[in-house]
């Protein structure tokens, strides 16, 4: 009773609340976005039902010390890989991909999950090889192997925007657990260098097309403005509509009569800023940058090296996720398919994130009772 009532006092009343109001923003948004769209506008009330699952998992993710996971930490690594590979066996193939398995009428893409059994699996492999002197090249071999089982499967989805989440995530750690800086310059060029590769092997068609869009668009070019260009087009139209205060609650005429594509599930941001301007991107903007800020402060003060790194995991999956995102609304990078951390519509995705943040509470609230 004396550790649960310590767990009480030391709850994270500040991520908690941080986490509530982007939620809460998001269903209202998300309202917003489908309300005047027949087939979609039952999608808010669908979204509550996920958060609310989201939540009990993430509570339950906090209930247990966080040492479990760690001593499960490789059961759960090859648990998210056998996911990947049923999802070739008995998966279903949505727009050239195979990324989900159906139960019911629940569907699962274990891809998001794979990214939380991956930060588990690199925080158990760092926490038992701490290399205080700083990490080379060679320290990067079986930590860049638990990230290239997964990482290959994912990719083979094809699913070229969680494969990059990722790589941003393993990259992030390793940048954050003294990496030696000879190394992360390396590694940086080895980047690049792979850049051709993928293009020409890894790439396919419509996803070239997307780059070569934003190319053109970053040139001035028009011409595609109908075809591949129109999602970023539409996008930035009705970010810039939106002004200092917004147009106001759905009254934005871009997302009202649908100019703006998949604006419950990629361009949620779209929708906001014009309803809600600069200012409320700007609180928008806000709540993200304090939940990345907070997870970097949990990660600083944990009592162990698992939990520093679970919480830099998840921290990196968030604020990469999100920038990505953000970046794509905007029209700076090329559309990828990639969902708003707990702003966008999504069953799996929001199941993931809710469950990274339960372990992230996890680590906060146990930093003072080991």
């Amino acid at each position: 009773m004396a550790l649960v009532r310590s767990l009480r006092d030391q709850f994270d009343w500040a991520l908690f609340f941080a986490v509530s109001a982007l939620t809460i923003l998001g269903v209202i948004n998300l309202y917003s976005a489908t309300s005047q769209h027949p087939t979609l506008s039952g999608l808010y009330i669908s979204q509550i039902y996920k958060l609310a699952m989201g939540a009990a998992i993430a509570a339950f993710a906090v209930a247990i010390d966080y040492r479990h996971f760690e001593r499960n930490a490789w059961s759960i690594y090859v648990g998210g890989i056998v996911l990947l590979i049923i999802v070739f066996m008995v998966g279903t193939t949505t727009r050239g991909s195979v990324r989900w398995i159906h139960f019911g009428s629940f569907t699962l893409q274990p891809s998001e999950l794979v990214k939380i059994s991956l930060i588990i699996a690199l925080a158990k492999y760092l926490h038992n090889d701490p290399k205080s002197g700083g990490r080379t090249l060679k320290d990067l071999v079986p930590p860049g192997l638990i990230l290239a089982l997964p990482m290959t499967l994912i990719v083979l989805q094809p699913d070229l925007g969680t494969a990059l989440i990722c790589a941003a995530i393993f990259g992030s750690i390793m940048v954050l657990t003294n990496l030696k800086l000879r190394s992360l310059i390396t590694l940086a060029l080895s980047f690049i260098a792979a850049i051709p590769f993928a293009w020409e092997y890894l790439m396919r068609d419509y996803q070239k097309e997307r780059v070569l869009a934003l190319i053109a668009r970053w040139s001035g070019d028009t011409s595609n403005i109908l075809d591949t260009g129109w999602h970023a087009h539409q996008s930035v139209i009705a970010i810039g509509s939106g002004g200092v205060t917004g147009k106001g609650f759905m009254r934005g005429t871009q997302s009202q009569f649908g100019f703006v594509p998949d604006q419950h599930s990629d361009f949620p941001f779209a929708v906001w800023s014009e309803e809600f301007g600069f200012l409320g991107s700007v609180l928008l903007l806000g709540l993200y940058l304090f939940i990345v800020l907070w997870g970097l402060r949990i990660a600083s003060q944990a009592k162990d090296r698992f939990g520093a790194v679970m919480a830099v995991g998840v921290t990196a999956m968030i604020f990469w996720q999100a920038v990505i995102n953000l970046a794509m609304v905007m029209g700076l990078l090329p559309v990828v398919g990639m969902t708003l951390p707990l702003f966008s519509y999504g069953g799996s995705s929001m199941l993931s994130t809710m469950i990274g943040l339960g372990l992230l509470m996890n680590v906060s609230m146990r930093r003072f009772s080991f």
